[in-house]
């Protein structure tokens, strides 16, 4: 079967409402011809799939694919092969067969990086990623952050780091504790965040910012804590965030299309994806379970032993 063709899912819904499911690789084009051609249409996280509503939705979306296939650049493919023999990319972390293969260690900028180029796709089972010859140019251009950050998880790495810690001694962890406790987080005076809404940060994971102080920093910025902000500090003021409650979690929305790894490298702050909001929610519920056992330790001393 076709690359292309076999990339696309129509699944006839299985709930009560009567509809279908569309699943395709995430491209910004596609998704806007999709939302053209069915306006009706919502996305669904918990199937990973835009749900159309309707008893014809089905025979709408087959025909719909069917339009799209016929319209997608046979040749696109052929046409990535021969730009890869003519700048080929060379890296242990690549494998070309019938499609480009990428296996990294686990990087969170990996993932982004290969979710924004369209037809990229994920085999669980093999834990790789599969690229079509179509979108050699995207994964070129994107190579160098994705090898960086390979090679910098890579575990004898991960080692090193561990190891220059722990001989510097427990002076940094005591920093990064002073720091969270000031709960502040540099960004840039002239691309503030929204306040009151969840939002993934560079250094503190999922926050929520609640002020923002207009004046800017003049010292300079912890480098590990807050890299986007080290250079020039000036630009950046201080905001000031808390953790986000349970519900606050999970009523926010996970950002559909792909950040600009760019602007999120000078911003340090993002719209969460669903894995780091699933990851915040995690560690919230994790708080919740150690404080109703305090709790019912402080009720019950007997019990304790």
């Amino acid at each position: 079967m076709d690359i292309a063709a076999s990339a696309f899912q129509i699944m006839p819904s299985d709930g009560e409402r009567a509809g279908a499911f569309a699943a395709f690789p995430y491209d910004r084009e596609l998704v806007r011809r999709f939302r053209e051609a069915f306006p009706r249409a919502r996305w669904r996280s918990e199937e990973q799939g835009w749900f159309v509503p309707g008893t014809t939705a089905e025979k709408r979306l087959n025909t719909w694919m069917a339009q799209e296939l016929e319209t997608l650049d046979r040749h696109a493919d052929a046409k990535g092969r021969d730009a890869y023999l003519f700048e080929p990319l060379e890296s242990a972390y690549l494998a070309v067969e019938d499609d480009l293969r990428v296996r990294t260690p686990y990087s969170q900028t990996i993932v982004d990086a290969l979710r924004s180029i369209p037809w990229a796709r994920w085999n669980p089972d093999q834990r790789i990623w599969h690229v079509p010859f179509r979108s050699y140019e995207q994964l070129r251009q994107l190579w160098p952050t994705i090898e960086e950050a390979a090679r910098r998880n890579e575990p004898e790495e991960r080692k090193k780091r561990r190891e220059e810690r722990r001989l510097l001694g427990p002076e940094p962890p005591d920093l990064v504790q002073a720091e969270r406790r000031r709960r502040r987080f540099p960004v840039p005076g002239d691309d503030l965040p929204p306040l009151d809404m969840p939002l993934a940060t560079i250094a503190w994971g999922v926050v929520v910012f609640e002020d923002i102080d207009p004046v800017p920093i003049h010292e300079a910025a912890e480098a590990d804590l807050y890299p986007h902000a080290a250079g020039h500090p000036g630009r950046y003021v201080w905001a000031r965030w808390r953790m986000p409650s349970l519900q606050e979690v999970y009523r926010t929305k996970p950002r559909r299309e792909p950040d600009d790894m760019l602007l999120r490298e000078i911003r340090g702050w993002w719209m969460p994806s669903r894995d780091e909001l699933q990851e915040r929610a995690r560690k919230l519920r994790e708080i919740e379970r150690a404080q109703r056992s305090r709790e019912m330790s402080l009720k019950n001393p007997a019990n304790v032993r």
